[in-house]
């Protein structure tokens, strides 16, 4: 039994889990404290959640013509006279069903976001890195041509940009690579800020001992910045990236409802609210309201959590 005891002791004393740390941490007891933070995380995460699992819980697959009905056309939502089950929001001109559309179409949305702020946000933090820690011609050239990107403004230069591409691929290849052509639409036009937050921060991090230090040793540049300057440029860049999510989901929608966009057989919330538009005027309200209301939750939640989280990593705020 003497034997067993340290062994007892050391099953006892157990690390904590990620969640637990989280809510002991200053950020969790930030969260925990702020009522508008985690009733938008809890938004953000069900509307993911629905998104996700649209093939299990929508009543319809709009994509397969099989489920549709035309017969089914434009039936108000189940609360009005006309409505019928199972279509809770109504149905469309072709008898798709409105909120099928809806969870098909944020998940378009949903996707397209995060692919160009993971995109963007690459190639704007490794350019802040290289101008940063370089100076000289190098930082001058990288920082012109951030400015000449901001010149431009961000609606026109995704437009340019995403009628570029498309010109560039053969005709059959347009609407199945329409997603790559606007996340690359919206990343070439949202990696200034990145590049111009981690910029500031390389060039005060690479005063400092321990990069002076690496670069005695002879250190390679690219570890520097990889393994020793990035880490601690990272808390700013959360922050952008949690903040221009929405601006990349509202940039997809502009886009898509512009007709530049997601064409009608792969639709976004932009297309759908672009189709429904069309027939505001004739009576079908639900066709346009539904999916603007979706994206508007959509954006709202992402800025309430990134107002949150800008605010908790704000030592001044402390």
């Amino acid at each position: 039994m003497r034997f067993r005891e340290p062994r007892m002791l050391a099953e006892k004393v157990r690390k904590p889990s990620l969640t637990a740390r989280f809510l002991d941490s200053d950020i969790g007891w930030s969260f925990r404290r702020t009522p508008a933070a985690w009733l938008s995380a809890l938004m953000l995460a069900l509307l993911i959640l629905t998104a996700l699992l649209c093939p299990l819980i929508a009543p319809q697959n709009p994509h397969d013509l099989a489920q549709i009905f035309i017969d089914k056309a434009e039936i108000p939502p189940i609360w009005a006279a006309d409505g019928e089950w199972p279509f809770l929001l109504g149905t469309d001109p072709q008898g798709r069903d409105v909120l099928s559309a809806i969870l098909y179409g944020t998940r378009v949305s949903l996707i397209i976001g995060f692919a160009a702020v993971v995109v963007s946000m690459t190639l704007g933090v490794t350019i802040g890195l290289v101008a940063g820690y370089h100076g000289g011609r190098i930082d001058n050239l990288l920082m012109r041509l951030g400015d000449t990107v901001l010149s431009i403004p961000t609606l026109l230069m995704a437009i340019l940009v995403s009628a570029i591409f498309r010109e560039l691929l053969p005709p059959n290849l347009r609407e199945p690579f329409a997603a790559v052509v606007l996340v690359m639409s919206i990343s070439l036009t949202n990696w200034v800020q990145y590049a111009r937050t981690v910029r500031a921060s390389t060039m005060v991090e690479r005063r400092k001992e321990y990069v002076l230090a690496a670069r005695i040793i002879k250190v390679p540049a690219i570890r520097i910045m990889a393994r020793h300057i990035l880490p601690n440029t990272l808390t700013p860049v959360m922050v952008a990236a949690t903040l221009n999510l929405g601006l990349a989901i509202l940039s997809e929608a502009t886009l898509s409802f512009l007709g530049v966009g997601m064409p009608i057989t792969q639709p976004s919330l932009g297309t759908l609210i672009r189709i429904g538009n069309q027939y505001l005027f004739s009576g079908s309200w639900w066709l346009v309201m539904f999916p603007s209301l979706q994206l508007g939750l959509i954006v709202l939640s992402v800025n309430l959590l990134g107002d949150w989280l800008r605010d908790a990593l704000n030592p001044k705020l402390r």
